[in-house]
């Protein structure tokens, strides 16, 4: 069953103008997909009629350490620290009269200042949590599969420009 979208109001692009796309290939991998279309790329295909398009993506959150006292305050400190020295960097531009001097002088200052009220509100957050996340990790999303997808007056063309790179002819040369 096919739904024909109508345009956002205001936007004046007609259903007509916008291009249908097809699947032309699947691939486990990110990288398996951009260079079957780096190979399209190669071949002199119009790839701005090309979207990759990642499917059943699940969260990954990958555990890279203890959180404690300790290492809440240093990460706090971290993120104070460089909020810190570019605001200081920044508001120090704007003596007029030795502005290089003044952009360090802050910069320190900031540096300072940021990485003590960091380390205060890491400490904060974690003592707030209880115990609950006692560690620290690393959050990504993750398709299951990547599909190349291409405009349905081009794809027929893509799908077998794809076939001979999955396919090479042999003694043929590569691309």
């Amino acid at each position: 069953m096919s739904e024909q979208q109508s345009p956002a109001p205001g936007t004046g692009d007609a259903p007509e103008q916008r291009q249908a796309r097809r699947p032309v290939a699947t691939y486990d991998t990110y990288a398996e997909a951009e260079r079957a279309v780096d190979h399209l790329s190669d071949q002199h295909f119009p790839v701005e009629r090309v979207a990759i398009v990642g499917h059943d993506v699940k969260l990954v959150e990958q555990v890279v350490g203890r959180l404690n006292y300790g290492r809440a305050a240093a990460h706090g400190a971290g993120g104070g620290a460089l909020t810190g020295v570019l605001f200081g960097w920044i508001f120090g531009l704007f003596s007029w009269i030795q502005p290089l001097l003044a952009s360090f002088t802050l910069a320190l200052y900031g540096l300072v200042f940021g990485a003590v009220i960091g380390a205060l509100i890491g400490l904060l957050m974690h003592a707030m949590q209880g115990g609950r996340r006692d560690f620290s990790a690393v959050r990504a999303m993750e398709p299951s599969r990547y599909e190349v997808l291409v405009d349905t007056e081009v794809a027929d063309e893509a799908a077998r420009l794809l076939q001979q790179f999955r396919n090479p002819q042999p003694g043929g040369a590569a691309g």
